[in-house]
């Protein structure tokens, strides 16, 4: 039994392994104006550490994630246009991006997946990457890099899961889909 119970142990760790930070990002404060604040997004502070994720985690047939709120219109807190399609997108259109792992290299652009949570799902499409690798830059509206288990999603998204406006901002979901 002790060598069982030493066995878990170590595929536990394992597991707990498979999607560690990659490494750091040193904040600096934005230019004046240059990061928009928009749906409580949080600004690089100077000096301040962030990590960076290459992976996000295992992706099963109800993976759970942290669903947060962007704007995918032009000078919405999104950025730039969307990384998939290269346009902006209505916040009445339900679309995601997905954090540099999941998003795979571009390989879900375009495809639908299902959120569920508050008892609800709904459908969206991937159109783009919210980057975990990279942040605090005039690319990534001096956002650090999203955490390697979000799904950045349009208030489209929201409203179909039945959240209180109030609460919007963050939950935690699971989502599938190819």
């Amino acid at each position: 039994m002790i060598a069982f119970g030493a066995k878990c142990d170590q595929l536990l760790e394992a597991r707990l392994q498979v999607c560690k930070p990659s490494g750091k990002i040193r904040g600096k404060n934005p230019p004046p104006g240059e990061c928009n604040p928009e749906n409580d997004s949080d600004c690089c502070k100077e000096g301040k550490l962030y990590d960076k994720y290459t992976c996000s985690p295992s992706v099963s047939g109800r993976t759970k994630a942290v669903l947060t709120l962007n704007s995918f219109e032009k000078g919405g807190d999104g950025g730039g246009p969307s990384e998939c399609d290269k346009k902006y997108h209505s916040d009445d259109t339900p679309v995601v991006a997905l954090s540099t792992g999941w998003y795979s290299g571009g390989g879900r652009c375009l495809n639908n997946i299902t959120i569920s949570a508050n008892g609800r799902s709904v459908s969206a499409m991937v159109v783009d990457e919210c980057d975990s690798t990279m942040g605090c830059d005039a690319d990534h509206d001096y956002q650090p890099p999203c955490a390697n288990n979000i799904v950045d999603a349009s208030k489209a998204v929201w409203k179909a899961l039945g959240v209180p406006e109030d609460d919007w901002g963050w939950l935690h979901v699971t989502w599938s889909g190819s």
